[in-house]
C-alpha cells in the first residue's frame, strides 16, 4: 500500500484537498494528515466553540475529497457530542464512508486536559485494501501499551496525526521506528510544522517499518511524503524478532497496579 504523509496540512478543506489531489497524482491509496489538522492544533478555548459533530461539515468535505480523488483519508478534528469534546480523527475509506473514529485517550498537558474529555475505547481498527488500519493521535503513541494493544489486536498500518513541537524530535527520530521494530508493523506518523500559537511544530513526519527501518521522512516544511507498506515485511520481521510471541504476560499483570516512583 503505498501511503501519503500530509506534513503541515490544515487548517481548513481547501489545503486538506490541496493535500489529496497530490496524494493521489503520486499513487498513494491512504493519506494521513495531522492531529486537528482541520482547525489547527493551537485552540485553547476555541475548540469548543469550533467542536463538530462526526457528521458535520468536515467530516462532509473530507467524505467528498476521498470519494473524489479514491483515495482512503485520516484527518483530526474537534469532535463536539452534546457537552463533551473530544480531540478525534477518522478513516474515510475511498469510497468517501467512514470506517473508523478514534479519540485521543492520552491528552497531552493542560492545555489539551482543559479543551478535551479523554476517549475511552484504546483500540479503533478499519480494513483497507486488505490490510489493517489502526488509529492513534500524537501522545498515544509515545504509550508502549497502546501500540502493542493494536500490534495484538492484528493492526498492520498505524495511522497516527500528530502535532509534535521542538524540542522533542527525539520521538520521531527514536521513538517512533522503535514503536514499529517492537510491535511489528508500519507506523504511518504525520506531523505538523512551522510555527503556531508559540509553539514550533517539528516536522520529521515518518513512515517507519517493521523491521525498525524508516522508509519516508519529511524534513522540516510542508509536504506531501510517500512510502509504501509492504505486508511481507510484516510477516518476516515478526518471524526475525518474534516479541509477541516471546511475550511472558502472566509477568506483567500486576504492572498497572504499581504507583509510578517518588
Amino acid at each position: 500500500m503505498r501511503i501519503a504523509l500530509a506534513q503541515g496540512v490544515g487548517p481548513g478543506g481547501a489545503a486538506f484537498e490541496a493535500a489529496a489531489r497530490e496524494a493521489a497524482r503520486g499513487g498513494a491509496r491512504l493519506m494521513v494528515a495531522p492531529e486537528l489538522s482541520w482547525t489547527g492544533y493551537v485552540l485553547g478555548r476555541r475548540a469548543a466553540e469550533l467542536a463538530e459533530p462526526a457528521d458535520g461539515p468536515a467530516a462532509e468535505c473530507a467524505a467528498r475529497v476521498a470519494a473524489e480523488y479514491g483515495l482512503a483519508v485520516v484527518y483530526g478534528w474537534p469532535e463536539r457530542d452534546g457537552d463533551t469534546v473530544r480531540n478525534a480523527v477518522r478513516l474515510v475509506g475511498p469510497d468517501g464512508a467512514a470506517r473508523a473514529t478514534y479519540r485521543k485517550t492520552h491528552l497531552y498537558g493542560e492545555g489539551e486536559r482543559a479543551a478535551f474529555t479523554p476517549g475511552a475505547e484504546p483500540v479503533v481498527q478499519a480494513e483497507l485494501d486488505g490490510l489493517v488500519i489502526g488509529l492513534l493521535v500524537c501522545y498515544d503513541v509515545e504509550f508502549p501499551e497502546a501500540v502493542r494493544a493494536h500490534a495484538l489486536a492484528g493492526t498492520d498500518v498505524l495511522a497516527v496525526p500528530t502535532a509534535l513541537m521542538r524540542p522533542y524530535e527525539a520521538v520521531p527520530r527514536l521513538l517512533v521506528p522503535a514503536r514499529a521494530y517492537e510491535n511489528g508493523l508500519f507506523v504511518a506518523y504525520a506531523n505538523r510544522c512551522g510555527p503556531e500559537g508559540g509553539y514550533d511544530f517539528a516536522g520529521l513526519s515518518c513512515l517507519a517499518g517493521p523491521d525498525g527501518e524508516v522508509a519516508a521522512r519529511a524534513g522540516a516544511g510542508p509536504g506531501v511524503l510517500f512510502g509504501d507498506a509492504d505486508p511481507a515485511r510484516i510477516a518476516g520481521a515478526r518471524a526475525a524478532t518474534p516479541y509477541l510471541d516471546d511475550r511472558r504476560p502472566d509477568l506483567y499483570r500486576n504492572l498497572t497496579a504499581r504507583s509510578p516512583r517518588a
